[in-house]
């Protein structure tokens, strides 16, 4: 598993969001557009899962005010996605990758040990993508409730 860095350039990619509706990352970034953060997480309406995307929904208002479009992704059905976002009434797009091609050009799919068993599945971690296109900074380090402090942090830090 190679994960993409600061300074990458972010991979082209277009999967279909909680209603079906295709999104490409090519509408979001380049000038006068938005920094994309894209975040991959493992399964939908799962408690940590959970957690994260509410801290996300929350934060919406501050997204904005920061010219940041969010994006979460995961190997779930689009139908699964549809539930997620109408159970806990989120206000951005989730994205389906049921085959994980997104994930693997993100380095986020890999081997992954839980309860004694290995599997390969989604590593949670985070991408922020400037408007030039190319990475500017990788959230790996956080816990899902914190994770979107963490992002509002960085998000303000950059554009001090």
């Amino acid at each position: 598993m190679k994960t993409l860095q600061v300074g990458d350039t972010a991979p082209a990619f277009t999967l279909p969001d909680q209603d079906g509706n295709p999104v490409s990352l090519a509408d979001y970034t380049g000038l006068n557009k938005k920094q994309v953060l894209v975040y991959f997480y493992p399964k939908a309406m799962t408690p940590g899962c959970t957690v994260q995307a509410q801290g996300l929904r929350d934060i919406k208002a501050e997204l904005t005010a920061l010219n940041t479009v969010v994006f979460g992704i995961s190997p779930d059905e689009v139908k699964r996605l549809t539930k997620f976002c109408q159970r806990d009434e989120l206000n951005f797009s989730l994205l389906s990758d049921v085959d994980h091609l997104v994930a693997d050009q993100f380095g986020v799919w890999g081997l992954k040990k839980f309860m004694g068993k290995e599997y390969d599945g989604i590593h949670r971690l985070s991408f922020l993508i400037g408007l030039d296109g190319k990475i500017s900074h990788v959230f790996n380090k956080f816990k899902t409730k914190e994770h979107h402090d963490v992002v509002l942090a960085v998000l303000n830090e950059l554009n001090e």
